[in-house]
């Protein structure tokens, strides 16, 4: 049996950056993962989706110079996969970990007790004992119950993000981030596209304003956005030219030939031998997905089902505040500037809370809004939609919210999420010099205003 201070499930962003924190401070590691070391995010997730896009936009912009075969072919150098091949490469993945120091497991981790986990690599079965167990296994795509959906082979961001040939049709269901951002892809490569979203408006947990923003970019593609469709049941390749068929609750359908589902994500705990630690995997919440990261003594969970959100960079955040937090460091996971980024056209970046939000918080809070479109920066671009909005608390004059959607916001929010997790005051925000006519600088105009509100005009 060998002995590690930190045995790691799950080689992902987080369990990555946990690996790499862990060896710089000299702790021992060994890490597991069962099929990429990496995860998700460099293979069927982030890279190659945010590459998709900009290939999208390309497209929608020179649409002969830039083909869905160059788009393809530049997707595949994302994620490293050969012309010819089937899946990316994470052999590098792997080598920067031995490289680092860990100890590398390619298999399926399951804690046989506390402190021990067991995994079988290159046909034999290992036994790891540890100090510091972290579960980093990451979330793979839920299918929603629906009858006849099990006769589909549905897309999920796997195939959506590693195709090589366009479908004739596509409909997604689901508005979240991963539905929004690969519909416009496809949409943009003149693929019809169809989202169907049970809620009344698309990416239920971003800021109204920004989902507001995101529905009329999706439309202005091209994308039939049907919202408040709740899909009842699913007939395949029942529709026209053999596409298949969802069924609505209001008695309208809707068709595609590849159904890309894009509901939720669901976190593979079942089999990991949790029960070790009296943790029942197959309750509906076996601990509290509050970022809490630790579970139990000398257990650590991180990434997506640790909550609070689904982020890589709240992985990697993550990962590394957990072994500070198992070598003594005197630290507490922080989420209060937690920014989500959607990377649509518009993009949509948000951070904080809504001013709805703060209110039922308790905080005596207030908004200023600008609209892009109008805005100088609005006007040298051409833009018809967006918007820049800061939510303050009068009581500490911070701010607690913002959000913007327009080309650049997931650039630009940082401002607002350094402002928020270093707590700085309005007056320094409002006297800050920022360059015109940046998207900054609307920013800038919204401290101004709100030191006025809090200071009276004096104050600008």
């Amino acid at each position: 049996m060998a002995t590690f201070d930190f045995v790691i499930i799950g080689a992902g962003p987080g369990g990555e950056a946990a690996a790499y924190k862990a060896r710089k401070r000299g702790a021992t590691v060994a890490i597991i993962d069962r099929r990429w070391f990496g995860g998700s995010c460099p293979h069927i997730g982030c890279l190659p989706s945010k590459a998709l896009l900009y290939s999208a936009a390309q497209h929608a912009a020179n649409e002969a110079a830039y083909t869905w075969s160059r788009a393809s072919a530049h997707r595949d150098y994302m994620v490293n996969r050969a012309p010819d091949g089937a899946e990316p490469d994470d052999s590098g993945h792997e080598k920067r970990l031995r490289d680092a120091g860990a100890v590398t497991y390619r298999g399926a981790g399951r804690i046989a007790k506390p402190g021990e986990v067991e995994v079988t690599h290159d046909g034999t079965t290992h036994r790891l004992a540890s100090r510091n167990v972290v579960i980093a296994v990451g979330s793979s795509s839920k299918a929603p119950p629906l009858p006849g959906l099990d006769k589909i082979h549905t897309w999920t961001n796997d195939q959506a993000t590693l195709a090589r040939e366009l479908p004739k049709s596509l409909l997604v269901l689901g508005g979240g981030p991963t539905g929004c951002e690969m519909a416009q892809v496809y949409a943009r490569f003149g693929v019809p596209t169809t989202i169907v979203q049970s809620g009344d408006r698309l990416m239920p947990t971003d800021h109204p304003r920004n989902a507001e923003a995101v529905t009329a970019g999706l439309r202005a593609s091209g994308i039939d956005v049907r919202l408040g469709s709740r899909a009842v049941a699913a007939r395949a390749g029942a529709g026209r030219d053999g596409a298949h068929v969802i069924e609505l609750e209001d008695g309208s359908t809707a068709e595609g030939h590849e159904i890309l589902l894009a509901v939720g994500r669901q976190f593979p705990l079942a089999d990991l031998g949790l029960e070790a630690y009296d943790i029942d995997a197959a309750s509906r919440e076996p601990f509290p997905r509050d970022g809490r990261l630790r579970i139990a003594e000398g257990l650590w969970v991180i990434g997506d089902p640790a909550g609070p959100e689904l982020h890589t960079h709240q992985a990697h955040y993550q990962g590394e505040t957990a072994v500070r937090m198992a070598l003594g460091d005197n630290v507490t996971p922080d989420y209060r500037a937690l920014p989500r980024a959607t990377y649509t056209d518009p993009e949509a970046a948000f951070v904080g809370v809504t001013l709805e939000q703060a209110q039922s918080a308790g905080i005596d809070a207030f908004e200023e809004v600008a609209d892009y479109a109008t805005s100088t920066k609005g006007y040298a671009v051409e833009a018809t939609v967006g918007h820049i909005t800061i939510v303050v608390d009068r009581a500490t004059r911070q701010l607690v919210g913002a959000a913007a959607a327009c080309p650049d916001a997931s650039a630009a929010i940082h401002e607002c999420v350094l402002a928020i997790q270093a707590r700085v005051p309005m007056e320094v925000l409002a006297a800050t010099i920022h360059a015109f006519p940046s998207t900054s600088r609307i920013f800038n105009g919204l401290f101004a205003d709100a030191l006025e509100k809090l200071d009276g005009p004096q104050a600008s």
